[in-house]
């Protein structure tokens, strides 16, 4: 199933790369490892340093990868465009958490998403549907 008709650019949060990675939950692997694979063939998919970052920890910590094993997933993730943030990006983070009461980690997420002409972010942590600074959030396991 196609997650967008357009060829809209797709910001991708940790928790999507962490589950196609996560056999816990086989119908939210599945789904991520279909979302992951179409960003990779559409050439759509976008993630931050702050992304690879969270996805090793979580990798490693909750879902018990050895290291090399994630660090391989990491480099594999980095195929998608890298986006890394500048101080502009930390201030104007800081500015979307304080107006929409926003964890800063995921108003950063929202910036970055912005700043690399992303038109959608794909996550499970935020409110589905919502628009937030031209960025659509869309929760790919609904």
């Amino acid at each position: 199933m196609t997650l967008l008709r357009n060829r809209a650019r797709c910001f991708i949060d940790t928790n999507v790369l962490a589950y196609s990675d996560d056999s816990r939950d086989p119908a939210k692997n599945i789904r991520a490892v279909e979302v992951v694979k179409e960003q990779f063939q559409r050439g759509s998919g976008v993630v931050s340093l702050q992304v690879l970052q969270e996805y090793y920890t979580s990798a490693v910590s909750k879902l018990g990868l050895p290291a090399e094993r994630a660090r391989f997933r990491v480099t594999i993730f980095s195929n998608f465009q890298v986006v890394e943030p500048k101080l502009a990006d930390v201030l104007a983070a800081i500015d979307l958490h304080r107006l929409y009461n926003l964890s800063y980690w995921d108003a950063l997420i929202l910036r970055c998403a912005k700043q690399s002409g992303c038109t959608v972010l794909l996550t499970e942590d935020m409110q589905n549907g919502q628009t937030i600074d031209g960025v659509r959030i869309v929760n790919p396991f609904l």
